[in-house]
């Protein structure tokens, strides 16, 4: 695949996170810091300035569907442009209006089209049914007795609790399906509802989701850098005679998802221990200063990624999601 072929997939997901209409500009903001995250990896791809164009609508969705001749790409784009477009839920009216507009430019065979949201709305069903939404927290910080809590199991239970899931999510990045990015939040979203329940709070998946963005881990944007990162990677290797991703700069990606992980798990275990009191500020500030050391724990732990990679396939990925 060129760079070209790599921006026209690209610049389709870009349409695909702006397609429900976003106005608001932190997420806007949000999205211009994934492309410019991503432009150390691009190796020639100016992805802020392609945010730019298809923000602009110097680019069209046209022009970068025409580029993309080869059928394996075109269902590439497609497959990533439905996950991106349900990485915050099912479908709105306008996101489906724009996936019959792609499907049409990309010349895809609808067999090929249906199989693909086939796929991806079982998953994103079972994400959705893995932690029941009793009911939507209002805020980001739970409310509740504001006491510290001494966690049902040990300290070193759930490190390893936390590394599990760091592992299995940096596997997904290995895998070239799209399908397989979406799995790594709901994952995510099951650690901390875990490491709640350990210090003895039941929370629902509206307050977890709101956790997570409150320590600076987004939904929509989160999958765009995955993709991204997996699409610059160049992941279409063969390992132990099944398609999973080849490491060389797939390892950025892994490292992210294995570190945000990791980081995140931290934080929670922090947040849950001490009642409850970090503001979004400092639950922000200690998940990035956690970053950076678990990117560098991702080496380590590096021979039981591929393992767990080996073994991955949508099966047991949404057996893991519902747990």
């Amino acid at each position: 695949m060129n760079l070209e072929e790599q921006k026209s997939i690209l610049a389709i997901a870009l349409y695909a996170a702006f397609a429900d209409g976003i106005k608001d500009e932190s997420e806007r903001e949000e999205v211009r810091r994934i492309a410019a995250s991503l432009t150390d990896a691009a190796g020639g791809i100016d992805l802020a300035g392609l945010y730019q164009d298809v923000l602009l609508k110097r680019t069209s969705l046209a022009s970068a569907a025409a580029a993309l001749t080869d059928t394996g790409q075109r269902q590439l784009a497609y497959e990533m442009a439905v996950c991106v477009c349900e990485a915050d839920g099912r479908l709105c009216d306008a996101e489906r209006r724009f996936l019959n507009e792609l499907k049409v430019l990309l010349k895809l065979d609808s067999a090929v089209t249906e199989l693909v949201e086939k796929e991806i709305d079982t998953l994103v069903g079972e994400m959705e049914s893995a932690v029941s939404p009793a009911a939507v927290a209002s805020k980001a910080v739970a409310s509740g007795p504001v006491v510290a809590a001494v966690p049902a199991v040990s300290a070193a239970e759930l490190d390893k609790s936390i590394l599990n899931y760091s592992i299995v999510n940096g596997a997904l990045e290995l895998l070239p399906q799209s399908w397989a990015s979406m799995a790594i939040i709901p994952l995510q979203v099951k650690m901390v509802y875990s490491i709640g329940k350990s210090h003895g709070v039941e929370l629902d998946q509206g307050h977890i989701k709101e956790f997570i963005a409150a320590a600076g881990v987004g939904l929509t944007s989160q999958y765009l850098e995955q993709f991204g990162r997996k699409l610059l990677g160049g992941l279409l290797g063969k390992v132990a005679g099944k398609t999973i991703g080849m490491l060389g700069s797939a390892a950025t990606g892994m490292a992210f998802s294995f570190a945000t992980t990791y980081a995140l798990g931290q934080v929670a275990r922090r947040y849950y221990a001490g009642g409850r009191t970090m503001s979004p500020a400092i639950l922000r500030e200690t998940f990035q200063n956690l970053l950076e050391p678990a990117k560098q724990m991702q080496a380590q732990y590096l021979p039981q990624i591929r393992q767990q990679a080996e073994t991955l396939d949508m099966g047991r990925v949404m057996a893991m999601v519902r747990g």
